[in-house]
């Protein structure tokens, strides 16, 4: 016998569907809020599916019993009909396989030769904003992730036309697979328009980039030092082959999809909010400033406590991913439900981590939630880069990235902000909406 949580008749859902199309998260909300920290909805001609914020559930599905679950189609085919079958849409025994073939490039150890990297290309990003005018910050944080990306993959091997091409092709793309996603009703509009056709033809494009790129690598003898030359290095266990190009490819493709606009969203939420909170700001300035300038980016990571914190703080209020989901390979129990097969759960990482039954105070800014006296207690609440075998395989690169560009940034900048409500936007990634900054270069 299945038992559900507290099912919501699809009727109540149909009437706000445009609404709920637009930012689903005040539906959510208004529903955990009723009906406790699970709830359900009956599609006609379709099984239930779940939502939930329960910690334990959480856990259960990405870790305890992962390999009863799969990615939605959601996920997997209409992502890989765009970017391909890398590790963000793979599953199964090639999921696995991929995964331990790439995961020791991420290891913190190699990552220390891709963070002088890094801290270069995000100094030339931020050394000539506009100053002293109330300007949009996630363009900004937009361009200086895609370079880091850009840079740490391929340390430019490719000239920067090139790379700028690739990034309007992949901005394009998530776009229209946001449409694909959210507007599923309109997939026969969307074939019969050619707009489909139109953008396979981007996607043939950007792999013919990154081919050629991998081509010139191949036929270099030179040591670049950046991620491709690491995932060009790497053997499979089982028979010492390398990656394809074409397996190449898909994993660079979903670096660029996965890696850049999600570091951009953070980052953007990250600097409004230590803007919001003079606090906040003078001890992260007074922590940046006490730095030695002449130590290595890596150095200086290791003394940016209250940043990451701050940082962490940011993605426990605004979760990049904000949503995911599984889908029940076989029937399961947890806590106090049972499923049948097929069932898909969607797991609220934005409501996760502001549900009160785990956080005090969960809408306010406190980044001293993080410091290392109180971090035992929240690490079973807080999973901003996912948990479990599929936990986002670059959080380390992403952690790095973000704590430099937090120190190069208010080293360079004061940063100004009139807006007390951030607007987002809810679409495969959480995006933030005209959050706007002032910047002026701090004086000696």
């Amino acid at each position: 016998m299945y038992r559900y949580p507290k099912t919501i008749p699809f009727y109540k859902i149909f009437l706000k569907s445009s609404s709920i199309t637009r930012n689903p998260i005040p539906f959510h909300k208004e529903n955990f809020e009723k009906h406790g920290d699970s709830f359900a909805i009956s599609p006609p001609f379709s099984k239930k599916i779940m939502l939930t914020r329960d910690a334990e559930i959480i856990k259960h599905l990405l870790r305890k019993n992962h390999r009863n679950y799969n990615k939605s189609k959601i996920q997997t085919k209409f992502l890989s009909k765009y970017v391909g079958k890398g590790l963000l849409t793979s599953s199964g025994e090639y999921w696995l396989k991929q995964r331990r073939l790439i995961q020791p490039a991420f290891h913190k150890e190699k990552l220390q030769r891709l963070v002088a990297i890094m801290d270069k290309t995000i100094e030339k990003q931020l050394s000539n904003l506009p100053e002293n005018t109330n300007i949009d910050t996630y363009p900004i944080m937009n361009e200086l992730a895609f370079h880091v990306v850009a840079k740490s993959l391929f340390n430019y091997s490719s000239d920067e036309n090139t790379m700028h091409r690739l990034q309007k092709i992949i901005e394009t793309l998530q776009g229209f697979i946001i449409r694909e996603i959210r507007q599923p009703h309109k997939q026969w509009w969307y074939n019969v328009s050619g707009l489909v056709k139109k953008h396979l033809v981007l996607v043939k494009e950007s792999r013919e980039i990154i081919n050629k790129v991998i081509e010139e690598r191949r036929n270099s003898d030179k040591e670049h030092d950046d991620l491709l030359d690491m995932l060009l290095k790497a053997k499979y266990e089982d028979d010492g082959t390398s990656m394809t190009n074409e397996q190449l490819i898909d994993e660079i493709l979903i670096f660029f999809v996965a890696g850049h606009e999600t570091t951009a969203n953070a980052l953007t939420f990250t600097f409004q909010l230590i803007a919001k909170n003079p606090e906040v700001y003078q001890k992260v300035l007074a922590e940046i400033d006490a730095i030695d300038e002449t130590l290595s980016p890596m150095e200086k990571i290791g003394k940016l406590s209250y940043v990451k914190n701050c940082v962490e703080e940011s993605m426990r209020l605004y979760p990049p991913a904000w949503i995911t989901d599984r889908v029940a390979i076989e029937g399961d129990s947890f806590g106090d439900y049972t499923v049948e097969k097929g069932t898909m759960i969607g797991i609220s990482f934005y409501e996760l981590h502001r549900n009160s039954a785990y956080w005090k105070h969960p809408n306010d800014f406190i980044p001293e939630r993080f410091s290392d006296e109180n971090r035992k207690e929240i690490t079973n609440y807080y999973f901003p880069f996912g948990a479990g075998p599929r936990m986002c395989i670059g959080n380390n690169f992403a952690m790095y990235e973000m704590m430099l560009s937090v120190y190069q940034m208010l080293k360079k900048y004061n940063i100004k902000t009139n807006q007390q409500h951030i607007e987002i936007s809810p679409l495969i990634t959480l995006k933030p909406i005209n959050v706007k900054l002032t910047f002026s270069k701090r004086t000696a």
